[in-house]
């Protein structure tokens, strides 16, 4: 729990702990917090782009196979604006695809910046060195 001011916590033994111990503690509860979801999420992403890289493929095979009937028939069917939906719908697999490729890039980056500032802050604390400005022992 944060006190009023937001410089004090409370370890789990219900001690209030002040200053940057208190808010290293709640920052890295806070972590342990949300990392079950943020793993949930990065999997679901990688199940997701897996899936679409499948779906891009058939589609790629399916306005191939299209073509090829197109060709081998000697009465003239117009499959051209099928294939032509078919290559709009792989454009779009494929640009979800990379939103959700930049989405997981920006989390694991996030994710790799909040574990080695938790291990720097807790080095610190382990050394009993505090940066400038921040309040001692």
């Amino acid at each position: 729990m944060m006190a009023a001011a937001g410089s004090a916590a409370v370890s789990g033994a219900g001690t209030p702990v002040a200053g940057p111990a208190g808010r290293d503690l709640f920052a890295e509860g806070l972590l342990e917090f949300l990392r079950p979801a943020v793993q949930q999420l990065d999997s679901h992403v990688h199940a997701v782009r897996e899936s679409q890289v499948e779906l891009r493929e058939q589609i790629d095979n399916l306005a191939t196979e299209l073509c090829r009937i197109n060709e081998d028939q000697k009465v003239a069917l117009d499959l051209d604006p099928y294939v032509k939906k078919l290559l709009n719908a792989r454009r779009r697999v494929v640009l979800v695809n990379n939103i959700l490729q930049n989405a997981q890039e920006r989390l694991r980056r996030l994710n790799h910046s909040v574990a080695k500032e938790t291990a720097r802050r807790r080095a610190m604390l382990d050394s009993g060195v505090y940066p400038p400005g921040s309040p001692s022992k």
